[in-house]
């Protein structure tokens, strides 16, 4: 009788556990295949995009859940992948430009393959996982695996320290690359190219072909995985093979939701298209309707060369029995423009920058193809996956588990998604900070100096989906605006309302030169009189914008800046 009632209480507890962890419990510890996109807006058909061809990710989300209304961070590399794998906003990474590593504000913080590898994981990275340059060696079992043929790590005790070493199996992008006239050490390529290359022969080819060969090792292994695979595409330069350009007819590719600013829309909120004007074959000035076509064509083309890459990476986990029993996550680390509001690229606060593709997919998931409207960040991607894996919740982060949106579509965790990007008015360094709930967008664009709202942004996403205009002086609107700043004020302390960060002094532009020598001598960190561009970009309030003027300082084009080239060339640019 005993022995009976024991085994109803097991058989019991057994269907008390739902299908999403029950996996964890009773079988080996679940791997992870952890999918990163550059530049990925939601042009899937399984986004509803009934154009592109992207059948792999499709057959992926038909295995998950699709979160329709996923948000990053910040539109940029960087910021947002710093974001994503330390489970923390901006304003904690510290991260709000390219320059920048997030352990130089939080040097003891705990990635989430960190995380895994703390459980007993065996962690790999190949391609962009990090933004390049500012890789994390304590994240991985081993070091950082890029398809141009390096592999980095860092020191174990110094992070700052990079560790590279070349491999001979690198590839490059460009069937041709040409020297920049305005340095001819630096080779350039063209903003898109029909590639006469086999897919083994570019970048996300070659990281398909590594994901193939670490599967089949790691299978073996004796450790539950966690690898990370970075693919570069759709990021510019469009390159991609020829066959992939050929699948599509330019004319039915949809053109751009607008062309100018949203009506009543702070200048400073777009941008000037700097990343796209820094190719050889983008001339100055706005993009005609023709290379507009030519550039959505190539983006099309480099979706669907991306997604074959996927392919191959899911054809490998099925072949080595590795399916049944890994969590798969697929996110794009930002949205991106193609000429809507007249701009390209991401760097903005809008809907087409901020809303990216996010996709999990987990073993016996009962909600297997379906989609879900929930409101997600990418901070909660972190302890979404720690939940699943079964792993303990990672402690410190700004994130909430999606658990209950893939056991429920309909469920919520979040009542609002945030974003935001730092930009300069009239010199001054502010920050736009943007809340979306299910039907509007809030951005109050905020002094870091003083914390006053210098300009505040509201879009009806149901009735204005593409952001024509700027509804926030509507006196009826009132409402939804104080309610989306108590929202945004709970998490970012002080939004609007005076004071709460600290104060720093703002840049003087009538200051004599002595002051940027002064500058000059702070920015030169190894004090060899020179200024490199990482050096010259440390806390700049607008990345963009500097990045531009560091080859307009360079009068000499040797790479770095003089004493002279930084105070002179300042000077011109202030006055």
């Amino acid at each position: 009788m005993k022995t009976k009632l024991t085994h109803l209480v097991l058989f019991s507890l057994t269907i008390a556990l739902t299908p999403l962890t029950v996996r964890a419990q009773t079988q080996a510890r679940p791997n992870v295949l952890f999918i990163a996109v550059d530049d990925l807006r939601p042009e899937l058909g399984c986004y509803g995009n009934t154009i592109i061809k992207s059948p792999n990710i499709d057959r992926l989300a038909s295995s998950g859940m699709v979160f329709q209304q996923a948000y990053c961070q910040q539109a940029v590399c960087s910021p947002s992948r710093s974001s994503l794998m330390t489970g923390r906003r901006p304003d904690a990474t510290k991260v709000w430009d390219l320059v920048t590593h997030f352990r130089t504000a939080l040097p003891d913080t705990v990635t989430i393959p960190q995380h895994f590898k703390a459980s007993g994981y065996h962690t790999a990275a190949l391609g962009k996982i990090y933004h390049h340059g500012y890789e994390d060696g304590r994240s991985w079992s081993q070091p950082h695996w890029y398809p141009s043929g390096e592999t980095v790590d860092t020191d174990p005790t110094d992070w700052t320290k990079r560790i590279v070493t070349r491999r001979s199996d690198g590839v490059k992008e460009f069937s041709q690359e040409k020297p920049d006239p305005d340095d001819p050490k630096v080779k350039k390529g063209p903003a898109f190219e029909r590639s006469p290359k086999e897919e083994t022969q570019l970048p996300d080819g070659a990281t398909a072909a590594e994901a193939v060969k670490r599967l089949h090792t790691l299978k073996t292994g004796g450790k539950p995985f966690f690898l990370a695979v970075g693919l570069a595409k759709p990021h510019l330069p469009f390159v991609s093979p020829k066959k992939y350009w050929d699948m599509y007819d330019p004319t039915k590719i949809p053109g751009a939701d607008n062309d100018t600013l949203p009506e009543g829309a702070p200048a400073f909120a777009g941008h000037t298209n700097g990343e796209l004007h820094n190719y050889p074959n983008i001339p100055a000035g706005p993009i005609s309707p023709e290379l507009a076509r030519e550039l959505r064509h190539g983006y099309y083309a480099a979706i669907t060369y991306m997604d074959a890459q996927v392919g191959k990476v899911l054809d490998a986990l099925k072949a080595e029995g590795l399916d049944k029993n890994t969590i798969i996550v697929l996110w794009g680390d930002h949205g991106w423009q193609l000429g809507d509001h007249g701009l390209w690229h991401k760097h903005t606060n809008f809907e087409r920058a901020t809303r990216a593709p996010l996709i999990f997919s987990v073993p016996g998931m009962k909600n297997a193809g379906k989609s879900t409207t929930s409101l997600a960040e990418f901070v909660d991607i972190y302890p979404t996956l720690a939940d699943v894996a079964g792993l303990p919740a990672p402690t410190g982060i700004d994130g909430k588990s999606l658990k209950p949106v893939l056991e429920n579509p309909a469920a919520s965790v979040r009542k609002v998604a945030l974003s935001q990007y730092p930009r300069s008015d009239s010199g001054k360094p502010i920050m736009g900070y943007s809340a979306r709930d299910a039907r509007w967008r809030l951005t109050l664009w905020r002094d870091r100096a003083t914390n006053a709202t210098v300009a505040t942004e509201l879009y009806d996403e149901k009735n204005d989906p593409k952001e024509n205009t700027n509804v926030a002086s509507k006196p009826e609107n009132a409402a939804i605006i104080a309610e989306l700043t108590r929202e945004l004020e709970a998490a970012y302390q002080g939004i609007g309302s005076g004071g709460t960060p600290k104060k720093t002094k703002e840049p003087d532009s009538k200051k004599p030169a002595a002051d940027r020598n002064e500058l000059f001598k702070k920015r030169d960190k190894n004090g060899d009189g020179k200024l490199t561009m990482e050096e010259f970009m440390d806390k700049q309030t607008d990345p963009e914008a500097a990045k531009l003027r560091f080859p307009k300082f360079d009068t000499n084009k040797d790479g770095v800046l003089s004493q002279e080239e930084f105070v002179t060339m300042g000077k011109k640019a202030t006055s």
